[in-house]
């Protein structure tokens, strides 16, 4: 979540994320990284999938002030799954 955004978009969709990992973030922060992790499905049933644009474009629309909440229930660890990276000019 960007400073000052009021939501988290927690995509359901690998190809998705790295689609914004690596042509969103790389161009506009540099590096751009692709997470998994599972929270509890009785907590996630509060937020209804949110399709964001095609077929496969799935999220959750999770309000910045239930972050806290959110993260209470996450099962296990968060693990990096993909890194992307401006690529060196002249290269």
């Amino acid at each position: 979540r960007l400073p000052g955004q009021p939501i988290f978009y927690p995509v359901l969709n690998e190809d998705y994320a790295i689609r914004i990992a690596r042509d969103w973030n790389v161009k506009h922060d540099g590096a751009g990284f692709v997470t998994r992790f599972e929270v509890e499905s009785e907590f996630l049933a509060r937020y209804p999938v949110q399709r964001a644009g095609g077929r496969t474009i799935l999220e959750l629309w999770v309000p910045a002030g239930e972050l806290d909440e959110f993260n209470a229930h996450i099962v296990g660890g968060i693990h990096l799954v993909h890194t992307f990276a401006a690529s060196p000019r002249g290269t």
